[in-house]
């Protein structure tokens, strides 16, 4: 008997022992797969100017914070008299499950932060002068901003990098953590490549994509600071003629002209792709040109120039079609937000959709939408759009119009717009809306030119404003600040 006790005592012990085993494999399982470690690469990146404004860390690890410049020469404010609030910081890891964010700083007060955008997944926010915690509950992106547009934090929570590169494939581009000088000032890629940027990769290059089935991803970084404007500056990412792209995850800095154009080119995905920039006036963010099927989802952009802008740079029977933005946070510090015509050689523009869209600062019109040279405007729809408003003069135009970017010297047509669960909240300003019809008088390269009965004929059609709140006040045909041309027709109030 003694000995069959001592038997089970001995098989708890190792049943005992083997649960316990069992319960820390688990929890390791349960753990981040790929858990934030810059310690790793942060030697390989030591020439990489971090940021004297915040020290971060997450999870107890603490983080590299990289810098966005804003307003390089000759753009800078004391030539400019516009001041974007100087130079800003970014962070940017992977998470799986809730994790703890601490900040501090010398530089900066946290007590009145704000958080943008509203509403997001934050909880357990903590305030004192000299440090902000909280936990963040999901992936997400915010802009953390002590005093404004001054010098914010922006912190990019992403969802675990799942892509296993593998380094013997000839079809793929690899760039490990490190900053890369390429050759050339521009990568090219092609057909059925992938190209990859591993964290704590800074790749200073442009890349240009022209092929099919190609994938730019990673979580490294594509950088344009060494590239001066007017003098051969590259886009960061240029897609040419290419059909099913993938461009992930990535982080776009510092370009000094378009950031992102896509010509000419079809089935194109940029999904999670964080743009800083603001340091050149022809930074638009991305520019779908003459391309159709273009899905712009989850992105961060913030630009000195417009954020999204819609061209129709060639007249070769491509259109400007199926377009949808969502699930976008914008920010653009001088120029629009949604930018859509001026450059209108395709002979439509239409079925666009913006969608769930956070705008947390802009300066000009947020909605422009100009069509000229007799391009057809049509069918765009704007959805679900949350403004914060800072007192701006504007805040819709719709307008045929007649510019210099224009080869012909005609205005286009608008007709098919909706306007839909659009929320503007903020301080008091004009925030004018206006529907006009094309003016008769205009003036291009010091000439003036009359255009007899263009203001009938170029107009705006057929336009839907449904559940519109500015300042908490329902828009109607009353508002104070709506302007509509003589010839404007078919407009409705919901």
């Amino acid at each position: 008997m003694k000995n069959l006790l001592k038997k089970l005592s001995i098989q708890s012990v190792y049943f005992i022992v083997y649960s316990m085993c069992l319960v820390f494999l688990v929890g390791i399982s349960g753990c981040s797969t790929k858990p934030y470690n810059p310690g790793k690469y942060e030697h390989l990146i030591k020439d990489e100017p971090c940021s004297t404004d915040y020290e971060v860390w997450v999870n107890g690890t603490k983080a590299i914070v990289y810098v966005a410049r804003v307003q390089d020469p000759p753009w800078e404010k004391e030539r400019t008299h516009l001041d974007f609030g100087g130079h800003y910081s970014f962070i940017s890891f992977d998470m799986d499950k809730p994790v703890e964010v601490k900040i501090k700083s010398t530089t900066k007060k946290f007590e009145n932060t704000i958080l943008r955008p509203e509403g997001v997944s934050v909880s357990n926010v903590k305030k004192s002068a000299s440090e902000l915690s909280f936990t963040v509950d999901k992936p997400t992106k915010i802009s953390i901003e002590p005093d404004g547009k001054n010098g914010p934090l922006l912190l990019f929570a992403n969802t675990i990098d799942d892509f296993k590169p593998d380094l013997k494939d000839p079809n793929l581009i690899y760039f490990g953590p490190g900053i890369h000088h390429p050759d050339s000032a521009i990568v090219n890629v092609g057909a059925n490549q992938t190209m990859y940027l591993a964290e704590g990769a800074i790749v200073r290059a442009g890349i240009r994509v022209r092929g099919n089935n190609v994938k730019i991803c990673g979580r490294g970084i594509i950088c344009g600071n060494e590239f001066v404007w007017g003098k051969g500056a590259h886009n960061l990412i240029v897609v040419t003629e290419s059909n099913n792209v993938l461009i992930k995850d990535i982080i776009l800095r510092g370009s000094a002209t378009w950031t992102l154009p896509i010509r000419n080119s079809q089935n194109v995905t940029v999904d999670n792709v964080k743009i800083v920039a603001g340091r050149a006036q022809n930074d638009d963010g991305i520019n779908p040109c003459n391309s159709q099927n273009v899905w712009i989802k989850n992105c961060f952009i913030r630009t000195d120039d417009d954020c999204i802008a819609l061209k129709g740079l060639t007249s070769n029977n491509e259109n400007v079609e199926k377009i949808t933005v969502e699930n976008c946070i914008l920010w653009c510090d001088r120029a629009r937000v949604v930018l859509m015509g001026h450059e209108s050689r395709a002979d439509y523009m239409r079925n666009i959709l913006f969608k769930n869209i956070e705008i947390l600062h802009f300066s000009m019109t947020a909605f422009l939408l100009e069509p000229g040279e007799k391009m057809k405007m049509e069918n765009v729809v704007f959805e679900n759009i949350r403004i914060n408003g800072e007192g701006q003069k504007e805040l819709i135009r719709l307008k045929p119009v007649v510019n210099q970017y224009m080869r012909t010297l005609l205005p286009g047509y608008i007709s098919g717009i909706t306007f839909k669960n659009i929320t503007l909240t903020g301080k008091e300003g004009p925030y004018k809306i206006q529907l006009l019809e094309a003016s008769e008088e205009y003036t291009i390269r010091d000439v003036k030119t009359v255009l007899r009965g263009a203001n009938k004929e170029y107009t705006v059609k057929n336009v839907t404003f449904d559940n519109i709140s500015i300042l908490g006040q329902r828009l109607t045909k009353d508002y104070n600040n709506l302007e509509m041309g003589n010839y404007v027709s078919d407009i409705t109030f919901k």
